[in-house]
């Protein structure tokens, strides 16, 4: 991944409503974390949330345990302003999703849409694998979305991997059982058309 001052500066210098991910609503990640008919009091965690919106709709939709995660600390201040007084209804975790340290089964949730694609080394995938397995409750839903093999091959000046539905999901194995997925056609703040694929999966185990 790239180093945390790339992304202060990515967040300190642009609008959040004007980078190239930004979505006024996380309408297919609200969906499908409704369509796993988790209860209000599940955990969530939205790692590389930053500035994203997807936090305003779990809280829209009476979520009560909502975290977000991500490098910068900029970004995670733009969300938390937005918000104003229902931010402090929030776990802010500002982290390097590789480093950070997560209570054993924290979540019910597991939600990252554009941080997995950002991993172009195989040892950063599987450390970051490594954490989903830690962190994620047996029985857990994990949601991760990624550029498509027909999207971009860069994003905010750097490589990502790009991905099938079979491919993404042969990257996190057989611990994860495969529950569907989604594609995507995001349209950015500058009118060009992003591809995404997102998986949806259940944690195996007891």
């Amino acid at each position: 991944m790239e180093s945390k001052e790339h992304w202060e500066r990515v967040y300190s210098t642009r609008d959040s409503t004007e980078v190239s991910w930004f979505q006024p609503h996380a309408a297919l990640s609200l969906k499908l974390i409704l369509d796993s008919g988790i209860a209000p009091a599940a955990s969530i965690i939205d790692v590389g949330g930053g500035a994203s919106a997807l936090v305003d709709d779990l809280l829209d939709a009476r979520f009560t345990d909502v975290s977000v995660l991500d490098l910068s600390g900029a970004a995670l201040a733009t969300a938390r302003d937005r918000l104003g007084e229902r931010a402090q209804q929030v776990c802010w975790l500002e982290a390097d999703i590789l480093q950070a340290r997560f209570e054993r089964h924290a979540y019910d949730v597991w939600h990252d849409r554009a941080v997995f694609h950002f991993l172009t080394d195989a040892g950063q995938r599987a450390a970051y694998i490594r954490q989903v397995l830690h962190a994620v409750k047996p029985g857990g839903r994990v949601i991760v979305a990624t550029f498509a093999e027909d999207g971009p091959e860069r994003c905010s000046g750097l490589p990502v991997m790009r991905y099938s539905a079979d491919g993404l999901h042969a990257e996190f194995g057989a611990p994860f059982e495969l529950l569907g997925h989604e594609r995507e056609a995001h349209r950015t703040p500058g009118g060009s058309e992003q591809k995404f694929v997102y998986c949806f999966c259940r944690k195996l185990g007891h």
